[in-house]
């Protein structure tokens, strides 16, 4: 998928599983979508996110 990281070789990008959870989706919906994950591969894809996050410094915006 041209480098972008992926839950276990499933070609499934760990970017939209995130966005999935930003968007209020149950680990069971996303179950539903995406029939060949598994529980452990949702939590696997916000801990991912985590570290990559934590990696690098973010500015912060300011309120207008």
């Amino acid at each position: 998928m041209g480098g972008v990281p992926c839950i276990r070789g499933l070609r499934i990008p760990v970017a939209t599983v995130v966005g999935m959870v930003a968007d209020g989706m149950s680990t069971s919906d996303i179950l539903a979508a995406y029939p060949d994950l598994e529980a452990e591969d949702v939590a696997e894809a916000l801990h991912y996110a985590a570290e990559a996050v934590r990696e690098r410094e973010l500015p912060l915006s300011t309120p207008s």
